[in-house]
């Protein structure tokens, strides 16, 4: 079996210490290839970016449309978000519409991911719950469809649920990829989550892209779902997260959404360009590092609209001390012919 070539390394005194293999796979709106490393057919599951896709069953069937949701609502369901305040109003605000509350939830719970939200809940004696869950947003969207459909809400995370067959109906379709080869396992937050090629997983990006090519309602749904995420970013993330922090400055060109276990996907909105970015080894952190230096080298931004992202591609490392004690870097190896075979497709297009 062939490696993945190193696509993000660590250094310490100019020694390298450790590194992160994976694949990159970037395809046109003709599904042709545009750049690739690494085994573009290795199967993965999408983990969280699959949400822009897990939400489409319930904006085309009308359930979005009879409980009146907000595009910052839909943002929220596409959403791994922090826990923040801002992010279980929201989500409260799913559930009271659907007239139920957040003891229906079931995806674990889970301490909030900034640190004086996780301190608030302590000092105040009070333990996570699973709306504070990075998925809840996920989970109220899954319960509004259940709803709508009139199934059963007890067991809305089963893999034979019928809210999950069409979610695994439309994963198949958006990702051009045969229903029958696809296994269903159970991601971290206890939903079903579905394998896929890298290659088919950028090509479900692209299709979200290409949202005219479909007929209604999808392709209405489609274009809601990247107008949401990229009008409310806060709600993909939150503070001091990649997501959010790259479609605040890139949100009208392109939209991103990371996965657990080192996925990061990415949409060319106006180019309608798919990518998707596996790291082999599942640390969450190099992926961002790939994504940056894809949008840095790409042609479509000046250097300054993302100066304040830049540390993504090249960070300092820093001990308890706050000393510094190496870097994190990407390989500059693995993107060699990526600027000229995608910055001039980009540019002719734009």
């Amino acid at each position: 079996m062939n490696q993945n070539p190193i696509l993000v390394e660590r250094y310490r005194a100019g020694v390298l210490e450790s590194f992160h293999r994976g694949v990159i796979c970037v395809v046109d709106k003709n599904n042709k290839i545009l750049f690739s490393v690494g085994d573009v057919q290795q199967i993965c599951y999408p983990r969280s970016a699959l949400k822009l896709i897990q939400v489409l069953p319930l904006l085309e069937s009308g359930a979005a449309a009879h409980y009146g949701f907000t595009d910052k609502e839909i943002a929220i369901m596409c959403g791994s978000h922090n826990g923040e305040k801002q992010h279980l109003e929201v989500v409260n605000g799913i559930l009271a519409k659907i007239g139920l509350d957040k003891e229906y939830l079931k995806c674990g719970k889970q301490y909030p991911t900034l640190n004086e939200d996780r301190n608030d809940l302590i000092c105040a004696h009070k333990n996570p719950e699973h709306i504070h869950n990075n998925c809840s947003g996920k989970h109220a969207g899954f319960l509004a469809l259940a709803k709508f459909l009139g199934e059963d809400l007890e067991t809305y995370l089963l893999p034979q649920h019928p809210i999950h067959q069409l979610i695994k109906k439309v994963t198949a379709e958006i990702h051009e990829y045969p229903i029958e080869k696809i296994v269903t396992a159970m991601d971290g937050c206890s939903a079903p989550i579905f394998s896929l090629p890298v290659f088919n997983q950028a090509v479900a990006y692209k299709n979200l892209c290409d949202y005219e090519q479909y007929p209604s309602p999808r392709r209405e749904a489609i274009k809601r779902v990247v107008d949401c995420v990229t009008a409310y970013p806060e709600m993909i993330g939150g503070t001091k997260r990649y997501c959010s922090e790259m479609m605040a400055l890139c949100g009208k060109k392109v939209f991103g959404k990371t996965g657990a276990d080192g996925i990061y996907s990415i949409g060319f909105i106006n180019e309608k360009l798919g990518c998707c970015i596996k790291i082999d080894d599942g640390l969450m952190g190099p992926q961002y590092a790939v994504a940056q230096k894809l949008l840095e080298e790409s042609g479509l931004f000046a250097e300054a609209e993302l100066a304040a992202l830049h540390h993504y591609v090249e960070e300092p490392l820093t001990n308890w001390n706050k000393w510094e004690t190496g870097i994190c870097k990407v390989n500059e190896e693995a993107f060699v012919g990526f600027k000229e075979k995608i910055s001039n497709t980009l540019l002719q297009k734009s």
